[in-house]
């Protein structure tokens, strides 16, 4: 069994710190949390390799890249045994940023980013629809994204 890492409230203060900017230098966070940066570091690298931090990233606004249409596709799968080779069709697609094996009637969820109606189609019609795993497919086009964050430590 995997055990769980105990966080106190300067790895939370860390994480939250590092969350919201994740290129802060430790010796500003340790003047943040008065703690040598040698603390910072030694804490940090604790939690990554207890799979906490998993790496840092930079945030892109998709709308300013010209991405303006973001659509959820709920995948029906014409057997379980078809989702390893299907996964592997949806992963090559790139217009796909992120894929969820689920419960209840969809077998798959995916997120898809296109840059215009006419681009999902084309990804509908000559990308997905064509992967013989998949029975049926439900598109789902989102309006607007009120909410995103992410898990607070």
């Amino acid at each position: 069994m995997t055990e769980i890492y105990q966080l106190d409230e300067l790895d939370r203060g860390i994480l939250n710190a590092l969350m919201e900017n994740a290129r802060t230098p430790y010796a500003e966070l340790a003047k943040v949390f008065t703690v040598s940066p040698g603390t910072i570091h030694v804490r940090v690298e604790k939690m990554k390799q207890a799979g906490i931090i998993t790496g840092a990233h930079i945030t892109v606004n998709p709308k300013q890249l010209g991405y303006d249409v973001c659509c959820f596709i709920g995948i029906i799968l014409k057997s379980a045994k078809d989702y390893p080779s299907a996964l592997k069709k949806l992963e090559s697609i790139e217009e796909v940023v992120e894929a969820y094996y689920t419960t209840g009637h969809y077998s798959i969820f995916i997120k898809i980013m296109c840059r215009s109606i006419d681009s999902l189609q084309h990804v509908l019609i000559n990308k997905i629809q064509t992967i013989d795993e998949i029975q049926s497919t439900e598109t789902l086009i989102s309006l607007q994204n009120p909410i995103t964050r992410t898990i607070q430590p």
